[in-house]
C-alpha cells in the first residue's frame, strides 16, 4: 500500500484566507480541492508539499454563472448542466471523458485545467523510478524519453485544457498581490517541470467563457479504452462563421506537446475559405507536421502523429455547417 508522507493541513475560511496561507507558507505549499490529482502524486513522492491548504469546502470557488465557471465547480456538476452541454458542447464533451463517473464526483475544473503533466517515466512508483536512478522531472537530472534534452519532456494530459485554449478563455487568478486576468493559452509553458505561468502563490479561481453563440467547437479525444484513460492525443477546434465562410479558427492539440499546442497552419488554411474537403485536409495536413508526438505516453508515437490528422478532421466535420 501506497502512503502518503507527513504534511500539515490547513483549512481557511475564504479564499483571501486561502491566498495569505499561500503567500505565507512559500513554495513547500500545494493546494487541493478533489485532491485526485495531488494525492496520488504524493503517494509516488512525485510531489512533497510540507503544507496542503484545502480550497474544496470554498463556496465562493463553486458556481456556474451565464458565462462564469468556478474553478473548484465540481467535473460531475459541469457534466449535468445543460447550459454547458448546449452553450459549450466542447467543454462538455472533454469533460465527460475524465476518468470516472467516481472520480468526476471528487475533481474539480480547475484541478484539470492545472493537471501534472505525464510521461512513462515519470507516473511510476518511487521504486520503479529509483531503479532506473530517477528522471529530469523529479529528483534526477535526464529525461529519459530523450537523454540529451535539457528540458523536460512530459506532455500536458489535460482533457479542458485544449478546449479552453480554443475557445478563447480566460482565468482568473488571485494572490496577496490582487487578481489578475489572463488567456488560458498563456497559462501554459512548454516545459513539462515547469508547466504553468501561473505564480507559486497564485490561485486559479475563474474560468471565463466567451458568448455561446460566439462559434461552433468540437473536441476529440483518442485513448485505448473509452473509458478512464488519460488522452495520448486531445483536438479541440473552433470555428467562427459567416454564412459558410470562416472568418474565426482555433485549432490546438493536446497530449502531443509539454504545453496544448495551437495548430497556426491548420487555422490559417481555415480562414476565409468555406469549410470543404480542401481546406479541411489543409488543416489536417497541418496537424500532422506540427503534432511531434515522444515515445513517453501509450501507442506507437507514429501512428499517434497520423491520428493528429485524422481527428483534426474527424472534429472538423462535426462543426461543419449542414
Amino acid at each position: 500500500m501506497m502512503r502518503l508522507p507527513p504534511f500539515r493541513y490547513l483549512r481557511p475560511r475564504t479564499v483571501a484566507e486561502a491566498c495569505r496561507m499561500l503567500s505565507g507558507e512559500g513554495p513547500t505549499a500545494a493546494v487541493v480541492a478533489g485532491g485526485t490529482d495531488l494525492y496520488p502524486n504524493m503517494k509516488r513522492r512525485h510531489q512533497r508539499p510540507r503544507t496542503v491548504i484545502a480550497l474544496g469546502h470554498l463556496g465562493a470557488l463553486r458556481g456556474t454563472d451565464e458565462r462564469r465557471i468556478g474553478a473548484g465547480e465540481k467535473l460531475s456538476a459541469l457534466e449535468k448542466n445543460p447550459r454547458i452541454r448546449q452553450g459549450w458542447p466542447a467543454l462538455w464533451s472533454a469533460i465527460r471523458t475524465i476518468s470516472t463517473p467516481v472520480l468526476r464526483n471528487m475533481g474539480t475544473i480547475g484541478g484539470n485545467v492545472c493537471l501534472d503533466t505525464r510521461c512513462t517515466y515519470y507516473n511510476q512508483t518511487h521504486e520503479w523510478r529509483r531503479a532506473i536512478h530517477f528522471c529530469m522531472k523529479c529528483d534526477g537530472t535526464t529525461c529519459w524519453v530523450a537523454p540529451s534534452s535539457g528540458t523536460c519532456l512530459a506532455i500536458n494530459s489535460s482533457d479542458t485544457a485544449p478546449v479552453l485554449c480554443a475557445l478563447g478563455a480566460r482565468l482568473r487568478l488571485e494572490s496577496v498581490q490582487g487578481e489578475r486576468v489572463i488567456d488560458a493559452k498563456d497559462l501554459f509553458r512548454k516545459d513539462g517541470i515547469h508547466y504553468l505561468s501561473k505564480r507559486p502563490d497564485e490561485i486559479l479561481t475563474d474560468i471565463l467563457l466567451p458568448p455561446a453563440e460566439a462559434g461552433r467547437s468540437a473536441y476529440l479525444k483518442l485513448r485505448r479504452r473509452g473509458a478512464f484513460d488519460f488522452p495520448v492525443l486531445g483536438v479541440a477546434v473552433w470555428l467562427q462563421f459567416e454564412g459558410r465562410i470562416v472568418t474565426g479558427a482555433r485549432v490546438f492539440l493536446n497530449a502531443v506537446s509539454m504545453s496544448p499546442l495551437e495548430v497556426l497552419g491548420a487555422q490559417e488554411a481555415l480562414l476565409g475559405h468555406e469549410l470543404g474537403e480542401r481546406s479541411m485536409t489543409a488543416a489536417g495536413d497541418a496537424a500532422f507536421a506540427a503534432a511531434k508526438p515522444m515515445d513517453n505516453a501509450d501507442f506507437h508515437l507514429h501512428w499517434r502523429k497520423e491520428m493528429a490528422r485524422r481527428y483534426v478532421l474527424k472534429a472538423l466535420e462535426e462543426v461543419r455547417p449542414r
